[in-house]
């Protein structure tokens, strides 16, 4: 594979890359189920983030949260699943969007990820890091870098033995990560497992 080449060009993450199973993402289907379970699972453990996520879909007659459903369901009822009024808030402005605007593959493969990001982040709620994952994991888009996650911040701090700190850090991960282009979300994908093995 092209990008497994490109990126042992960089010696520590080839070194990295001989003792770290990668993850490989799997393309998914329902963009906005996504969409939603990522705003739902956010600042939760896995485990807290699945649980609450399958309370969640109890609510619903088919276990799947139909949109036209979910913008009339009230905040008490959503807050019974484990939500804040916020997230409930935003789970909603999902829903309302996915109802006027297209979230499917057809309609965001014709978009480039900047594109994409502009799209998505203009609902309330959905933010830059949250676009940039399904970039990653749902579309399969090759270079995406998400400076703001912190798990890749402190992985490429171990790496490299930066000593730099908040938004110096990610400036200086900014300038490593270009070495990796086309092919900084597989580096990702290496830096993620290996933070977590080490």
């Amino acid at each position: 594979m092209k990008y497994i080449a490109h990126l042992k060009k960089d010696k520590k993450m080839g070194q990295v890359m001989k003792v770290t199973k990668p993850y490989v993402p799997k393309k998914e289907k329902d963009l906005y189920s996504i969409l939603l379970r990522s705003i739902a699972g956010q600042q939760l453990s896995v485990k807290a983030a699945a649980t609450i996520w399958e309370r969640f879909l109890n609510l619903f007659p088919k276990k799947y949260p139909e949109a036209k459903l979910l913008v009339k369901m009230s905040d008490e009822k959503l807050r019974s699943a484990g939500f804040s009024y916020q997230k409930a808030g935003y789970l909603k402005n999902i829903a309302a969007f996915s109802m006027k605007n297209k979230l499917d593959h057809a309609t965001l493969s014709k978009m480039n990820d900047a594109e994409v990001i502009v799209y998505l982040t203009q609902i309330k709620g959905v933010g830059k890091w949250t676009v940039e994952m399904l970039l990653m994991f749902a579309l399969e888009r090759p270079d995406v870098f998400p400076s703001g996650d912190l798990g890749i911040l402190n992985g490429m701090k171990k790496i490299y033995k930066l000593t730099e700190e908040g938004k110096a850090l990610r400036i200086k991960c900014e300038q490593i990560a270009l070495k990796w282009e086309p092919y900084r979300s597989h580096a990702c994908f290496y830096i993620w497992p290996y933070k977590d093995s080490v």
